[in-house]
């Protein structure tokens, strides 16, 4: 994310390349989610539990939607400088940094899952999050500069932002470390439900207001299938 941020601010790349990007991301984490996530839930057979995470996960991310549109609805306009008075330093977009914040928090928190499920899904899914997390550093650094930040203080607040995920992370392995039979299952399919409103309706959906291509569909499937061959041999 920082790596992201950086680049941002150094040259931030064009629409197609961050649709690419959108593109690639999403392919990985849905084979992550396919390969590895869905299989281990299928093979519990444990369908009430599955029901229940499965739509704990929904209406979590259903409301922590609504919740962080309503904050970036209510984004601060900066108030007018008046002639030969000093310009002000450039207001923090509360709203926007918070929604942000939320989605990284809620990544680790999914990271936690995945290690819970497993090692090797666990670190299959840190690869997947790390090119979300990407994405996310080159387009939170290009909105704090469009506010007017400095370059290194839009590189320090994503840096900041980026320890939720540690935080999101160290919360999840610390309430999951132990956790078997049914309350695994339906951790692991609130996680499935999140990963799957992650693909569908953040990234793809951001990934869609550049003007589609075939190479930018194409980005979709090579990292779905970069990431299903690499679940088979690793």
């Amino acid at each position: 994310m920082i790596a992201g941020a950086a680049l941002a601010v150094w040259r931030a790349p064009g629409p197609g390349l961050r649709s690419a990007i959108l593109h690639f991301a999403a392919g990985v984490i849905f084979s992550v989610v396919a390969v590895e996530l869905l299989p281990d839930i299928v093979q519990r057979h444990a369908p009430y539990e599955v029901a229940l995470g499965f739509g704990l996960g929904i209406a979590t991310m259903l409301g922590l939607r609504a919740f962080t549109q309503r904050l970036e609805q209510r984004k601060e306009v900066p108030p007018a400088v008046a002639a030969g008075s000093p310009t002000p330093a450039a207001p923090l977009p509360w709203g926007l940094l918070l929604a942000i914040g939320i989605d990284i928090l809620i990544d680790g928190l999914l990271l936690g899952i995945g290690f819970a499920a497993g090692a090797k899904e666990g670190t299959l899914l840190a690869v997947a999050l790390t090119i979300e997390l990407l994405s996310l550093g080159l387009a939170t650094a290009v909105e704090l500069r469009q506010d007017g930040h400095s370059k290194g203080r839009a590189v320090g607040i994503v840096a900041g932002l980026s320890l939720l995920l540690l935080t999101g992370a160290g919360v999840g392995l610390t309430v999951l470390q132990g956790a078997t039979g049914n309350l695994l299952e339906i951790v692991l399919s609130f996680g499935l439900a999140a990963l799957l409103f992650l693909v569908t309706e953040e990234l793809l959906i951001e990934a869609h207001e550049e003007t589609e291509t075939p190479w930018l569909t194409l980005a979709f499937f090579v990292g779905f299938l970069l990431f299903l061959l690499l679940g088979m041999v690793a």
